[in-house]
């Protein structure tokens, strides 16, 4: 009995201080005394004009990125950040002079972060760096087949805001119904959204506020680096191949031609020469060739904060597969295809047809007058692999999806049927304080499933009549086929995004651009169709992860689902307008926008519409062993998925990932040194301080970003009045300069 009593009286002190623990873990206990204002209260006049501030900021720095990379990092919690300090600083100017009437809230933070990346998303999924583009007359003419009329429309201003005023609403409708399911019934993280979350609940904490201004001052200098330094760049880019952007970091010769890296360059050429004689291609050739890299051009460091921001914000995994990715097509693909001229496609063909080493390297620029073929854009190789790792994640999460349902469904436990609509929550003793108290505001404010309903038929059916007088080829059919199978590929992305934190919209785009496309024939217009089709799938699955996750910001922050939806609509009609202006502001700003080689451009185009054209012609369009290629290194992705998920998170984390590894196919290896320098930066402070890299790395990142992301407009604007850098700084060989010399001296 004593000893009963002593283990009784241990459980109640275990017990209480368990309580005691999740007092000071409660994040919403610190809150308690604060009222949630209502959801019409949490959309301010202040919230939205901060809102439409920041996402001119962010559009500008996404389509820079969409024209130059096409790697996107997450801006959520710059967004916060950035909201949290303009916000911040206007209450404060009004709280001195007597004019605050209403307190700035963790809530209205909330909704100032989804507005903005609403608007800025808008720059993504609108297809300005991709499919959008990928229709005009400039991306056609890098390719011979299917550049006939009515396979192009070259954008307008126009049509482009109607376009997407038409497409980037109804992904909104199509899992509204869904977000019980998602955010408190399968309880998926949605990491972003989940960080961000933290993130502002810290801000409106005093600790957190003291760390917030730090943040912000940290921003601000890196910031005014960013800026400075690309307005510095800009004097001395006077002409073609000038500035900073062309600096020979590893020598002339790797930057140039087809030669190897400095440090081998001797040894490379006795050991090519020797295996060449005595074992062809032997795979002891491959091996050396893996080992002594011959670069072709544009392995270099380009001095882009940008890029060495992006690098920042992701994962070095994701880094490092970027650099095996340019070593495996650089250094090791391009050559023995090249040296195959002759043998796998006709060495006399145009560098622009399918037929020839653009099967292989589906964009090919001239570089210089010593090579007919230099930096590939994009590899049907590079294609291959991001379908093979895009399709199977695809299958991962539909099996997943299917499973979870599967036995939500059959189980005998009615808590766990699963819930659409209005259903209050079964009462849970288990559940944690925070829990509650979200759980309950999260469905007081219901969006009714009928209005969802109601809004999505009604948009599917004016876009359904309209979208066909934009895009002829595009039938009123293809695009009802297209409304029936969105719901559920949306569901299945924002699941896979709660899970993962990625997106596959642009593996749904491809699909859906492969179907269409097929359905209509080359002598229909379709790639025309393909192109729009996949425009309308991705608009759709993509705004919906992005709903679902700020759905998840909203539930940790006590944001009213209303104020949410609202918030979100709002920020994609901004976006509809301000994207198109952004991207007309570039196109007539730079004249050689999409052009292979030059500042802008577009990568992502050319891919959309040479998988357009694939899927349009079929596979005959690819040369002699292109499509073995394309097998073996789409069953790679596969393989090397499968052994990821294998092989568990430990061991994972040291292995690359296909779909990061086939961007520096068609990109070049260049940018992904820049990549590389971010993150050795962060892991090397992390090494030194790991508590301030922790709490000012993404505000250091945020900096570089947005300094040279915001430099675009005013180089934009001064490019539009006609003003040019005064000096052109290039880099020659001192037997060249010796001859340059010569000629001005005489």
């Amino acid at each position: 009995m004593e000893r009963s009593s002593g283990d009784g009286g241990g459980d109640n002190r275990k017990k209480k201080e368990e309580d005691e623990e999740e007092v000071e873990l409660s994040v919403e206990r610190i809150f308690e005394s604060k009222e949630v204002p209502p959801w019409r209260s949490q959309l301010t006049v202040r919230a939205l004009a901060v809102s439409f501030v920041l996402g001119v900021l962010f559009t500008f720095i996404v389509m820079k990125l969409n024209l130059t990379t096409g790697i996107i990092p997450t801006l959520n919690v710059s967004a916060g950040l950035l909201g949290f300090f303009f916000v911040k600083t206007w209450t404060k100017f009004l709280e001195k002079s007597g004019l605050l009437d209403q307190p700035f809230t963790r809530q209205e933070n909330t909704v100032i972060q989804t507005c903005v990346v609403a608007s800025s998303g808008i720059a993504f999924s609108g297809g300005f760096g991709s499919y959008l583009f990928g229709m005009s007359e400039v991306i056609a003419k890098q390719s011979t087949e299917a550049n006939d009329a009515q396979n192009i429309k070259n954008p307008r201003l126009g049509w482009m805001i109607a376009f997407l005023f038409i497409v980037s609403f109804l992904g909104l409708f199509s899992v509204v119904p869904l977000r019980k399911i998602m955010i408190i019934d399968f309880k998926l993280i949605y990491p972003s959204g989940t960080a961000t979350a933290h993130l502002i609940n810290s801000f409106h904490t005093p600790q957190g506020a003291k760390l917030a201004k730090k943040q912000v001052r940290a921003l601000g200098k890196f910031f005014s680096f960013s800026f400075l330094w690309g307005f510095f760049q800009w004097f001395f880019t006077a002409g073609d191949s000038c500035g900073f952007v062309n600096f020979p970091t590893f020598g002339l010769k790797a930057y140039q031609n087809r030669n190897e890296l400095v440090v081998f360059f001797n040894v490379h050429n006795w050991l090519n020469s020797l295996c060449e004689t005595w074992f062809s291609y032997s795979r002891l050739l491959i091996f050396f060739r893996f080992l002594f890299i011959p670069i072709k051009n544009r392995f270099y460091f380009d001095f882009s904060a940008t890029y060495v921001g992006v690098g920042m914000i992701c994962p070095h995994l994701i880094n490092i597969s970027l650099l095996v990715g340019g070593i495996l097509s650089w250094g090791i693909m391009w050559p023995l295809i090249q040296d195959k001229k002759g043998h796998w496609y006709p060495a006399d063909l145009s560098a622009s047809s399918l037929n020839g080493f653009q099967g292989y390297s589906v964009t090919a620029l001239p570089c210089s007058k010593s090579m007919d073929l230099s930096s590939a854009c994009v590899l049907f190789i590079g294609i291959a692999m991001i379908l093979g790792d895009g399709l199977y994640n695809f299958a991962k999460v539909l099996g997943q999806t299917l499973f979870g349902l599967y036995r939500k469904l059959s189980t005998k436990d009615p808590r766990s049927v699963l819930p659409i609509g209005t259903c209050s929550p079964t009462p849970n003793s288990s559940i944690s304080y925070d829990d509650q108290r979200r759980t309950q505001l999260f469905l007081e404010d219901e969006i009714p499933t009928c209005f969802a309903v109601v809004g999505y038929v009604g948009i599917a059916i004016i876009s359904s009549a309209t979208l066909p007088h934009i895009f002829p080829p595009l039938k009123w059919y293809y695009i009802v086929v297209i409304y029936l199978c969105a719901p559920t590929l949306a569901f299945c992305n924002a699941y896979g995004c709660g899970l993962t934190d990625w997106s596959l919209a642009p593996t749904y785009g491809t699909l859906a651009t492969f179907t269409i496309g097929a359905w209509a024939g080359s002598s229909h217009g379709g790639v025309l169709a393909g192109l729009a089709a996949c425009g309308v799938m991705l608009n759709i699955v993509s705004t919906a992860s992005d709903l679902m996750q700020d759905f998840k910001t909203g539930y940790m922050t006590m944001a009213s689902p209303r104020s949410m939806f609202v918030s979100q609509v709002i920020g994609t009609a901004m976006g509809c307008v301000i994207s198109p202006c952004v991207f007309w502001l570039f196109v007539k700003a730079f004249h050689d926008l999409g052009v292979p080689g030059s500042a802008y451009p577009g990568p992502y185009a050319a891919v959309a519409r040479n998988m357009s054209i694939l899927g349009v012609e079929g596979f005959s369009a690819l040369p002699r062993h292109c499509l073995t290629l394309c097998y073996v290194f789409f069953i790679g992705a596969v393989v090397i998925n499968a052994i990821r998920d294998a092989v568990g998170k430990d061991v994972a984390k040291y292995i690359p990932i296909p779909m990061a590894m086939a961007i520096p196919f068609y990109l070049g290896s260049y940018f992904t040194i820049d990549m590389c320098l971010g993150s050795l930066i962060l892991f090397i402070w992390g090494k030194i301080d790991k508590a301030k890299a922790d709490a000012y790395g993404p505000a250091v990142a945020s900096g570089l970003i947005c300094g040279e992301g915001i430099w675009t407009l005013p180089s934009s604007i001064m490019a539009l009045a006609g003003v040019q850098p005064p000096i052109c700084m290039k880099f020659l060989a001192r037997k060249t300069n010796t001859k340059v010399d010569a000629f001005l001296g005489s």
